[in-house]
């Protein structure tokens, strides 16, 4: 059998220091800082549970990233 394949290191960042700022902001901010997929939700959305390495996540209410976190 294979060996199981290492995820790539995810960029050294603190999902918090997203909260309150502009959608726009935040996205460009995460692409400098090297997160390879950047996703953006209104609040309630319906997503599954899987943990993707180098993706971050922001739950954008009004423009404003309400909430972000990693995978």
């Amino acid at each position: 059998m294979a060996p199981l394949p290492t995820p790539p290191a995810q960029p050294d960042d603190a999902p918090g220091q997203y909260v309150g700022l502009s959608a726009e902001a935040a996205e460009r901010r995460a692409r400098s800082r090297g997160w390879s997929t950047v996703r953006s939700l209104p609040p309630g959305t319906v997503i599954t549970m899987e943990f993707r390495s180098g993706r971050i996540n922001f739950e954008v209410d009004g423009s404003v990233v309400t909430r972000c976190w990693l995978g």
